[in-house]
């Protein structure tokens, strides 16, 4: 880690503090992203719930409209990191934890109706959501329980993210589907970037970032979910 990434203000990151300190940040940070998943939950029912959410969403969710909301949703979350890590204020952390997480419940509408309308299967979602917990929480546990730094996956993480991205902008305009071998690389790049920010946790962090710090492993746990959810509705069509 740079000297950037371990100082904030002049504060040492959490890995140089005591372990008392350290135990304190791991737990905020996990509650914060137990309860941004509440939320996410929570925020997803309201906007199903109302059909002229639901069918703007459907109709941007295919050819050059989607590529204005991934877009959008980059955009959005860049923001939403910059405010969690630079300020210093707790509720402009705050509030920009709660964009985030609003901002990942409007790109899962179109997925979840789909998932939910179409797939064939009405426990589609929460079966899902139960590998996705059991993955992330095998992920966690092999950081802590080995100790071992995952910061050498930053690059790859990284030319994945952009090979994926470039992957889905050629799908959209040429209008072919990516299918379900593509879903399971991105399992494996989400994978490798839950590992990375649990890694990161202590090195990148002070002791008072821990909001920052619950909206990378948020956002890591979600586009983990969004490609499970794709293998078990391509799972279910195929049945």
């Amino acid at each position: 880690m740079n000297q950037i990434e371990q100082t904030y203000n002049g504060a040492v990151s959490v890995n140089q503090e005591s372990a008392a300190v350290r135990a304190d940040f791991i737990k905020k940070t996990y509650m914060h992203v137990a309860l941004s998943v509440l939320l996410f939950v929570g925020v997803e029912a309201l906007l199903l719930s109302i059909p002229a959410v639901v069918k703007v969403g459907l109709s941007v969710a295919q050819g050059w409209q989607w590529l204005v909301v991934l877009g959008g949703f980059m955009f959005v979350t860049t923001m939403a990191e910059r405010w969690a890590h630079r300020s210093t204020n707790r509720t402009a952390q705050y509030g920009a934890l709660l964009l985030y997480v609003v901002a990942q419940a409007l790109i899962f509408v179109p997925l979840m109706y789909i998932a939910m309308q179409y797939s064939g299967d009405a426990g589609i979602i929460p079966k899902a959501g139960i590998m996705t917990l059991f993955l992330f929480s095998g992920l966690t546990a092999v950081v802590f329980i080995t100790g071992k730094d995952f910061s050498f996956l930053r690059s790859a993480i990284a030319i994945g993210g952009m090979v994926a991205l470039g992957l889905i902008v050629v799908s959209v305009i040429f209008g072919f589907n990516l299918g379900v071998i593509f879903s399971a690389a991105m399992v494996l790049l989400a994978g490798a970037s839950i590992l990375y920010q649990t890694s990161k946790i202590l090195d990148g962090y002070h002791q008072d970032q821990y909001v920052a710090a619950s909206l990378g492993l948020f956002a890591s746990l979600m586009l983990l979910f969004w490609y499970v959810l794709r293998i078990f509705m391509s799972m279910s069509s195929s049945d």
